[in-house]
C-alpha cells in the first residue's frame, strides 16, 4: 500500500521511501545556491530525503534555504555524536578543528540507517557524502 507523506506539497515529486540522506560539511556563510549546485553536481536528480550536518551549521541560512527549496528537513548532530560513528575517511584536520573526525559521512550515516553510498568528496569548498535511507523516519 502506498505511503502517504502529508508534509509534501501537492506539486512536489512523490518521495521515495528510499531517499538519499546527504551529509554536508561547510564553512559558515555558504549560500543555499552553492549547496544546491553541489547537490545537483554530485547526486543529479536522485531523490533527497534530508540533509544532515554538525549542530553548529544546522541553523545556518545556507543549509536551511537549500532544505526549504528541496522540501526536506535538516538534521544536526553534536561533535560528540558524530565522533562515535566509524567512517571510512576520517580527517585529522576536522578532528582538530571540530572534535570529530567526520561531519559529512558521520551525519549521513547517523541519519540514514543505511549504507554510505557516496563517500565524502569536496566540491566547491563543500564536503558532501550520501547514504541511502532504508526506512526514513
Amino acid at each position: 500500500m502506498p505511503a502517504s507523506d502529508t508534509s509534501a506539497s501537492p506539486t512536489a515529486e512523490p518521495i521515495s521511501p528510499q531517499g538519499w540522506v546527504v551529509g554536508l560539511g561547510f564553512r559558515p556563510g555558504i549560500s543555499s545556491e552553492r549547496i544546491l549546485t553541489v547537490l545537483r553536481e554530485v547526486l543529479g536528480d536522485k531523490p533527497i530525503a534530508c540533509l544532515a550536518t554538525i549542530d553548529r551549521r544546522a541553523e545556518e541560512s545556507g543549509i536551511r534555504g537549500a532544505a526549504a527549496r528541496l522540501g526536506v528537513s535538516v538534521h544536526g548532530f553534536t561533535a560528540a555524536e558524530l565522533a562515535q560513528v566509524d567512517v571510512p575517511n576520517p580527517s585529522a584536520r576536522t578532528e582538530d578543528a571540530l572534535g570529530t573526525a567526520s561531519v559529512a559521512e558521520a551525519a549521513a550515516l547517523l541519519t540514514a540507517d543505511g549504507p554510505l553510498v557516496i563517500p565524502k568528496r569536496t566540491v566547491d569548498g563543500i564536503v558532501i557524502a550520501a547514504a541511502l535511507a532504508s526506512n526514513h523516519h
